[in-house]
């Protein structure tokens, strides 16, 4: 299947520069190119095309709001961000704008190849260094579980007895087959133990092939399962899914 894809970038030379390299690849077709962000969304509806290669500081209308109203007014194109800029703010920015690919401009022809088709089945792509520093920030935002009620100056109060003749709630069929499954806390989301899995090999980077050969099964199987968790947890695509998993402390140590 050939991707159409439309390059978005304010500087001529890089921009002729990305037409002729993308004109050179198997399977991309580029569409057009724009200069600004009010072009590239005129050229996004108009032509259709199935990814953009945007870049973030552009005039009359920055990447970041492009990417919003592209993927706003066209959810059928995906927005590949290919910037000078990687720090925090332009990667956050960018994501939360719906760039489903983050890579910098010194990525090579392959990278760039690898991620218009990892956007295009539904996945999503981030430069090495912007994914560890993503989960860096994330990982050092968790919160203690008992951080937000902290007990009263001056007091201790410790915790009751339990009754002589009580006994512990047994734990939830759901949690213990977590605990089995190598989970080291409750299932959120109400998150199946082969759910929970999936999560963990996608914090780690594995693509759906990877994970449908770490686990024994067909990557449909793996599709069906991250579209369970995706839904289950309010996820929109792998980048909030590692934070998500990060955040709740389901990934498994580096």
């Amino acid at each position: 299947m050939t991707a159409r894809v439309l390059v978005a970038d304010d500087q001529s030379v890089v921009r002729e520069g990305l037409v002729l390299l993308l004109g050179l690849l198997p399977g991309i077709e580029v569409v057009g190119s724009a200069g600004d962000g009010e072009a590239a969304l005129r050229l996004v509806a108009a032509e259709r095309p199935d990814v953009v290669l945007m870049d973030l500081r552009m005039p009359r209308m920055d990447g970041v709001e492009a990417t919003r109203r592209i993927r706003a007014e066209f959810p059928d194109t995906q927005v590949v961000v290919l910037t000078t800029y990687a720090d925090d703010e332009s990667v956050f920015a960018a994501l939360r704008a719906g760039a489903r690919g983050f890579l910098t401009k010194s990525a090579d022809a392959d990278e760039i190849a690898r991620a218009v088709e990892a956007v295009m089945n539904g996945d999503a792509q981030l430069d090495p260094g912007v994914q560890r520093r993503l989960i860096s920030t994330v990982t050092a935002l968790q919160v203690p579980p008992d951080a937000s009620a902290p007990a009263a100056p001056g007091r201790s109060t410790p915790p009751e007895p339990p009754d002589a003749g009580s006994r512990p709630s047994p734990e939830p069929s759901s949690l213990a087959a977590a605990r089995a499954a190598g989970g080291r806390g409750a299932a959120p989301a109400g998150l199946t133990p082969r759910e929970l899995e999936v999560l963990r090999l996608i914090a780690r980077g594995l693509s759906n092939a990877e994970i449908a050969a770490a686990l024994y099964v067909s990557e449909a199987t793996v599709k069906t399962h991250i579209n369970n968790l995706f839904a289950k947890a309010d996820l929109r695509d792998r980048a909030q899914a590692v934070a998500y998993a990060y955040r709740n402390g389901l990934a498994d140590p580096s």
